[in-house]
Order: C-alpha cells, then sequence, then structure tokens
C-alpha cells in the first residue's frame, strides 16, 4: 500500500470515528425512535459524496434512508444494511453519558456504539470515501440502507420498506450486524460470519385449579401453586440438542465431534468459557420462562395460572420439535400449551459468493484465521430480507480484532456499552474492500 493510500485510509478511519461519536450524540431510544435527525445527517453526507438519496417513512418522524450508487454496467446490488435506533439506557449506570459519544481510554462510548451505530458509521464513512475519490461499481449497484425500528421488530423500518417499496430495497448481497466476532480457541483462531438466525417460538404453560378466598388456603386448588414444578424443570433441564448446518460446522472447526455436542460444550466451557453460553444457544430449542401470572387480587386463591415462555428455535424446526423438547423437559401433563407468536429461523448457506468474498478479506487481514457459520439466537433485519428477497444472500459480519467477546457480548444492551477505536477502523477498512471486491 502506498504512503498516499495509508493517508487516504487513515482519512476515513477518522471520519468513521468523528460519525460514530456524532451519531452516539443523536438520541435514538426506541420507544419513541425520533431517528429523523440522525437519518437528515446521513443522508447529507452521503448526498455530499454522489449519492442519490431518498427518505422513506410510514411518518415523517421515523424516515429510513435508502442511498445509491450505480454502477456502469448491469450486475449484483450489495446493500449495506444497518439500524439507527437503540435500545434505552439509564446515565446514572454508566460511565461516560450514554448520548456523549465520548473517546476515551481508546473507545467510543455511548449507547449504540456496538448495537449498531459503530457499524452505521463503518460503513458510511467507507462508502462516501470511495464515491467521492471517484469510484463507481463497475457492475451492479451499491446501496447503503439505514432503517429504523429494528428494536422493537422493524415495523416502521425493514418490513414496512420491504411490503410498501421492495423495488427500492431488493438486493442480491447483504452485510448487516450479527457476526464478526474473533475467538482464539486453543491454537486455532476462528472468525464468525452471522448465516443463520433462530426463530422465535414463544408459547405459555397454563394450569387449572379451583378459586377460594385466600384467607382459607384449604378451601380451593391454588393454580399458582401447580407452576411451581413445571417452572423448576424448566430451570435444571435442558432439551437435547438439535443441530443444525451451521453449529455442525462450527463444532467441527473447534475440532469437536457433532455427534458429541454435549461433550463439546462442556470441553469449550472449561477452554473457552466466554462464548459457552452462545454456543450452547446455538445446538437446539431454547426455553427461558420470564413471565408468570395468576390472580388478579391479592385475596383470591387463582383457579388458572400461566407463565410466557420464550422459546427459541434453529432455522429449519418448528412447533412439533418444540412439542417434543418440551415433553423431555417438563413432561406431557398438568398443563396447557399455547403458541402465542411463531416467526421461524432463517438462514443464507455458508458456501456461497459473498461469504467467499468476506473469507477472502479474511484471509489477507487475519492470516491463519478460519471463517465459520453462526447462529444468531436472536434475530435482526436481516430475517426481513431474506424473506421478501428468496435470492438474497444475507449475512451478519462487523469484523473485530481487540475487543474480545467476552467483553463484547455483555456490553450489547448493557451499561457503558463502547466499540474499541482500533476495531472500528479495522471494520471500515473492510467494508471499503468489500464495496470493491463484490462491484469491481
Amino acid at each position: 500500500m502506498s504512503e498516499l493510500a495509508t493517508e487516504g485510509q487513515l482519512a476515513t478511519e477518522g471520519e468513521a470515528l468523528g460519525l460514530l461519536a456524532r451519531l452516539i450524540q443523536f438520541n435514538t431510544v426506541n420507544p419513541p425512535g425520533d431517528e429523523r435527525a440522525a437519518q437528515e445527517h446521513l443522508a447529507g453526507l452521503l448526498a455530499g459524496a454522489g449519492f442519490e438519496c431518498e427518505l422513506l417513512g410510514r411518518t415523517p418522524e421515523r424516515p429510513n434512508l435508502i442511498a445509491r450508487l450505480p454502477g456502469a454496467e448491469d450486475g449484483p446490488r450489495l446493500c449495506l444494511l444497518s439500524h439507527i435506533d437503540t435500545v434505552l439506557a439509564d446515565p446514572a449506570a454508566w460511565t461516560h453519558d450514554p448520548w456523549s459519544g465520548d473517546v476515551a481510554d481508546g473507545f467510543v462510548w455511548g449507547r449504540g456504539a456496538l448495537d449498531m451505530k459503530g457499524q452505521t458509521a463503518a460503513e458510511v464513512a467507507a462508502a462516501c470515501a470511495l464515491a467521492r475519490s471517484g469510484w463507481r461499481p463497475e457492475r451492479g449497484e451499491l446501496l447503503v440502507v439505514c432503517v429504523v425500528d429494528e428494536e422493537t421488530g422493524g415495523h416502521e423500518g425493514a418490513v414496512w420498506l420491504t411490503e410498501h417499496h421492495p423495488d427500492r430495497v431488493r438486493c442480491d448481497f447483504l452485510i448487516n450486524e450479527g457476526g464478526g466476532w474473533r475467538l482464539p480457541y486453543g491454537e486455532q483462531v476462528l472468525v464468525g460470519i452471522g448465516c443463520a438466525e433462530k426463530g422465535v417460538f414463544r408459547f405459555t404453560l397454563t394450569t387449572g385449579g379451583v378459586a377460594g378466598h385466600a384467607s382459607m388456603p384449604d378451601i380451593g386448588d391454588n393454580a399458582l401453586l401447580k407452576l411451581a414444578p413445571l417452572l423448576q424443570r424448566l430451570g435444571e433441564r435442558r432439551p437435547a440438542p438439535d443441530l443444525t448446518e451451521e453449529p455442525r460446522l462450527l463444532l467441527a472447526a473447534l475440532g469437536e465431534s457433532p455427534d458429541d455436542a454435549l461433550g463439546a460444550l462442556a470441553r469449550v466451557r472449561e477452554r473457552a468459557p466466554e462464548i459457552a453460553p452462545v454456543l450452547g444457544a446455538m445446538l437446539g430449542i431454547t426455553f427461558a420462562p420470564t413471565r408468570a401470572f395468576a390472580s388478579d387480587k391479592i385475596n383470591v386463591i387463582p383457579s388458572r395460572a400461566r407463565v410466557a415462555v420464550d422459546c427459541r428455535v434453529p432455522p429449519g424446526l418448528g412447533e412439533d420439535d418444540v412439542r417434543a423438547r418440551l415433553a423431555e423437559v417438563v413432561g406431557t401433563e398438568g398443563y396447557e400449551l399455547e403458541f402465542t407468536e411463531t416467526v421461524p429461523g432463517n438462514r443464507s448457506p455458508f458456501e456461497s459468493e459473498l461469504v467467499g468474498h468476506i473469507r477472502e478479506w479474511v484471509r489477507v487481514n487475519d492470516p491463519g484465521a478460519v471463517c465459520v457459520p453462526s447462529v444468531l439466537p436472536g434475530f435482526t433485519d436481516s430475517r426481513t430480507f431474506r424473506t421478501a428477497f428468496a435470492d438474497c444472500e444475507a449475512y451478519g459480519f462487523f469484523p473485530h480484532r481487540h475487543m474480545p467477546i467476552a467483553l463484547h457480548g455483555p456490553l450489547v444492551h448493557g451499561a457503558d456499552e463502547r466499540l474499541d477505536v482500533r476495531d472500528l477502523a479495522y471494520a471500515t477498512r473492510f467494508f471499503s474492500d468489500v464495496m470493491r471486491s463484490v462491484l469491481g
């Protein structure tokens, strides 16, 4: 790399740093969101660099930003996707004000630094620098899409866009959040590419009894007490693994046998405890009881009681699989089961053209590291694009080299959220390189 190119890259990385600090200063906590000011700021930067920009939203206060840079010839459309809204923050629990955007101790501090204004800043800074330099895709088109409302389901953002303006955001390749972690494991270094997301199959378990006055406990049949053994089993037992393609490949890369998933998890817990919770969630269906309900009045013995369970399911599995694993954990009697929300899991193949570009970049920039597929226990806007556009290859990737996953994971949605300045620069280089790699 020439001295001039190095200086140019440093300038781009500095631009990403300044942009992230500014984006954090826009309070976009959702609800209510109020993302418009941040979106107008980003649109101004992209338009000034040569992008065709439009703001589209169901309401004027919450527009989505679509920036387009067409190429000279027909070809694939690459979309760099991010969301600009964040979860809430309690300033009293923070070392730095969550909307300060302070740069201190080698980090950028603030709500959204990791989820996911850091990726927005890296994508936009890289795209603007390339466009200002005169670069245009040799083929296809570059889209930079910043959406609202991801944190509460995307109904004002990705869902609304793909339903009402699908042609504006239709794409062949998509890079979003949900991957890029780096893990030294023994003599190996693994880099995760977010290939899949688990589905949501939430349900309630209801127990029955006989109501009565609480002053005479023996007069009724307390349904709430019947929840206790169910909750105890949910806390003590785990369903057997249901290994899908992605965790099988990940275990193999770890040097573990996919046919001994529980043994592999135990060994990973000893060698790399920081990833054991995430790996465990990848291995199959999970149950997490989160809310319980019984009597509306304190002096009435409840005749009905129920517990709400957040259930996450690997792509390719559904209600029948949930019922079977639930029976293993709590048995089949003493409750009624009702599904309250079902959203199937989603995935893109690990062997694909876009993954090839990511692997090549990692090979050059992190020699010896091995790319592995990962399953996100939660969900992102990638699920919306995969559903809307069947041929879209969508992956989560925001590469890190310096911030360990043990620090990174707990800070997402937590106090003192922050991003290592070196990782922001590293990711900015990735987005600059991958745009040219994919589009020429």
